[in-house]
């Protein structure tokens, strides 16, 4: 038996692509996980799919990330598959543990992928580092100016104005209001 697995990490992103290509391979039954993380060892539907698997089978995927985003977690599941007598096989990078060079390439590539990961990231922190050596600051910029901050604190201080007319007259949500606003000077 065929069985796929299918993961995106959030949930505007599209399963279609990797169901069309798991459909196309002839998988029996297809397991997917929406909104989960490759870096969870543990993920519902992924969980679902290894319990479902028996000897003999053939767990499909898209690509060898879908499965996990390390390396060693890679080499684990193949191990694993191997004792129980499950084949894995990916379709974007073609690979089949079926035979040896596929079980050869499986590590390469896994190793590789998790190299061009580190590499992304490692961009990525010094990117930011030079942004702030250059005085950026990252994050969202504030949706609460300082004046609206100022004149929330001034009219909680002054306790005229209930928390409603507060909020409504600063322009603010209530949950902004008590963020800003101590314990001591609400009314």
């Amino acid at each position: 038996m065929k069985v796929g697995y299918a993961r995106v990490s959030t949930f505007e992103q599209d399963l279609d692509l990797q169901l069309d290509a798991l459909n196309e391979e002839g998988c029996d039954r297809v397991f997917c996980d929406q909104g989960e993380s490759g870096a969870k060892a543990h993920r519902p539907e992924w969980n679902n799919c290894l319990d479902h698997l028996r000897e003999g089978d053939v767990l499909v995927i898209w690509k060898l990330d879908r499965a996990s985003r390390s390396t060693k977690h890679l080499i684990e599941l193949a191990e694993d598959l191997d004792k129980r007598g499950v084949e894995l096989k990916s379709l974007k990078e073609q690979i089949d543990t079926a035979s040896a060079m596929g079980k050869f390439f499986f590590r390469m590539t896994a190793s590789i992928s998790e190299l061009e990961r580190d590499i992304i990231r490692e961009r990525t922190l010094a990117g930011l580092a030079a942004a702030r050596a250059r005085g950026r600051k990252g994050g969202r910029k504030k949706s609460i100016t300082e004046g609206q901050m100022l004149e929330a604190k001034r009219l909680a201080e002054a306790g005229e104005l209930s928390i409603t007319d507060i909020c409504m007259k600063v322009g603010i949500s209530r949950a902004s209001y008590y963020r800003l606003v101590t314990p001591e000077t609400a009314s």
